[in-house]
């Protein structure tokens, strides 16, 4: 274990007894944090120079992101009070401040606001929602030419992620890709996003662009 590893770990301790992060070893979830990292990698053939991690929650993969990737600003958005709190005492102790935030806020309204919106090379989305409203919000954040890298289940349905509705907002073809023994899907950002994207606060999960088996 690094040096720099063991207080990350430390903190997904603290954040798994707090009930902010799922059950089993700590790490085996920054092991999935680093498929993230590589996927990002391998999408873009380098390190990205800003990110935005959506749904932070116990702090997996932006945590873990942030301290990879040593050049890169980074933005976790997580709307939940206590677990912001505890977003900023990590990236305090993690000694991050001077280059990662938390946004404290709905992440409908992050990808609508000037200073963030299609500000971002990479975006990650892990249990986030599902796959249309991550792709509606993903898409009001990632830049033309940067990626949306989203977690799969082994054995995701063939409808997830449709041609049409991608590219309605500005993706390319879903690809899928496998990093860390995980599955993931990266999602190329080829056109800015319409203005209308992504509508208001609880509108794509209510109303989603489209629907799929799983």
């Amino acid at each position: 274990m690094s040096s720099a590893t063991r207080p990350l770990l430390e903190i997904l301790e603290r954040a798994r007894a707090a009930g902010f992060l799922g059950p089993g070893p700590v790490e085996a979830h920054l092991v999935h944090s680093e498929g993230f990292a590589e996927a990002a990698e391998a999408a873009l053939g380098r390190e990205p120079v800003s990110f935005a991690d959506l749904g932070s929650g116990g702090g997996v993969p932006g945590l873990a992101m942030s301290l990879r990737w040593a050049a890169a600003r980074g933005v976790l958005v997580e709307s939940g009070r206590r677990r912001s709190d505890a977003l900023r005492d990590a990236i305090a102790t993690l000694g991050l401040e001077h280059r990662v935030e938390v946004l404290e806020q709905r992440a409908e309204l992050v990808a609508q606001r000037g200073a963030y919106r299609e500000r971002f090379e990479v975006v990650t989305a892990r249990s986030f929602a599902e796959p249309a409203v991550t792709a509606e919000v993903g898409a009001g954040l990632v830049t033309v030419g940067g990626v949306l890298v989203v977690s799969e289940p082994p054995h995701p349905s063939d409808d997830r992620w449709p041609v049409s509705g991608l590219q309605e907002l500005g993706f390319r073809a879903a690809e899928p890709i496998e990093r860390a023994q995980a599955h993931f899907v990266i999602l190329p950002k080829v056109a800015s996003v319409p203005e209308r994207f992504p509508r208001p606060v609880g509108r794509p999960a209510k109303r989603p662009l489209w629907r799929c088996s799983t």
